[in-house]
């Protein structure tokens, strides 16, 4: 049997080098009140290190209990264990934000000044649930390979691209789920029009619009193009809801290959079969097409790149596998809400550490 506690014992001290210079885990801990009196656990060191012991560490309640007495960390019953992670979920949340606050954006691609961030989403779910309990938002940046933003929500957090606040000169990247034109107007307003974005576009995802306002039709406008594989472009507009400015936006157009788009015709029928679902005729006609939305302007950013920024999403799904396949945060023990954001919110940590940790072996050489 694997011995937990000389897993968990050796690198601690290496894991507290690497929080953010100046950040008081003591304080921090009485702040969120995860420590109210110092009993047991008595520090927010020891919090810390209980909490990622049971979380990515993999023990149970009555291995961490047991562990904590073999460490002289503290006298805990199992119960006693889950008492404390159940109050520590606030400070494991306040440790998130200063490892995060702490990041700098990473280097340019591409562009020059600008920096690259791909939004996304992943489900959990607690035993026995066969739905979505839990979602875990991110965004990446690509310039520096980690995690810019992390954020826990239930299961009616919404995915939005304004989740993680946009930085001037940063241009955000997320598939259709992103594609709503008033998040993305509040998106550009909270940066003051200085980010961008590049979002994958559904045929019926926004009322759209010529510049003159006249109604525009997305479905017949696919049907008029030349059957060829360059990229096609046209400035619209969105609406953006009442009382709202439409929203600019610029569309990219690609014709898919005779194989791609076949593959994603049988893909919604049986989606549609298995709903039990009549499929839309003007969805066959989507599928033969990649279609992105962004506001880029034309000058200085051309279609073919935008197209090629985009395929860079598979970055942030790989980056969402290892935190499943690697720290089995998929794997969630916990019914209760309070535990359960304790139980994430250990895994979340190690994550942002683990981004840090990479970037050593990333500028080491070869």
């Amino acid at each position: 049997m694997q011995d937990a506690a000389s897993v968990l014992t050796d690198q601690f001290t290496d894991l507290l080098t690497r929080l953010p210079a100046g950040l008081d885990l003591d304080a921090l801990a009485l702040e969120t009140k995860a420590i109210q009196r110092k009993r047991e656990v008595s520090d927010g060191a020891s919090l810390l290190r209980l909490a990622l012991a049971y979380g990515p560490g993999g023990l149970s309640l009555r291995q961490a209990s047991a562990w904590a007495s073999m460490l002289g960390l503290a006298e805990l019953s199992n119960p006693g264990v889950k008492y404390r992670l159940n109050q520590a979920a606030n400070f494991l949340a306040a440790v998130i934000e200063r490892l995060l606050a702490a990041k700098t954006p990473g280097a340019n691609l591409r562009w020059p000044g600008r920096t690259l961030r791909l939004a996304d989403g992943t489900c959990i779910s607690k035993p026995g649930s066969k739905g979505t309990d839990w979602r875990v938002h991110g965004v990446f940046d690509l310039g520096c390979g980690g995690f810019s933003h992390l954020e826990l929500t239930d299961k009616h957090g919404a995915e939005a691209l304004e989740r993680g606040v946009p930085l001037a000169g940063e241009i955000r990247i997320g598939d259709r789920n992103y594609a709503r034109a008033p998040v993305l107007q509040r998106f550009r307003e909270q940066s003051a029009n200085q980010a961008d974005f590049i979002v994958r576009v559904g045929w019926n995802a926004f009322q759209l619009s010529s510049p003159e306002g006249k109604a525009f039709d997305l479905v017949g406008h696919l049907g008029g193009l030349p059957r060829d594989a360059q990229p096609h472009e046209i400035n619209l507009c969105a609406a953006a809801g009442r009382h709202k400015a439409p929203l600019p936006l610029r569309l990219i157009i690609l014709r898919k290959t005779p194989e791609a788009t076949e593959a994603t015709r049988t893909a919604l029928r049986r989606a549609a079969i298995k709903k039990g679902k009549t499929l839309d005729p003007n969805s066959l006609v989507a599928a033969e097409f990649m279609i992105l939305g962004t506001s880029l302007p034309k000058e200085g950013y051309e279609a073919m790149d935008i197209l090629a920024v985009y395929r860079l999403r598979w970055q942030i799904e790989l980056a969402f596998k290892r935190l499943k396949s690697l720290l089995h945060i998929d794997r969630l023990p916990t019914r209760s809400e309070r535990g359960s954001r304790s139980w994430l919110y250990a895994h979340l940590i190690l994550a942002l550490l683990c981004d840090d940790l990479s970037q050593d072996f990333l500028d080491s050489s070869p």
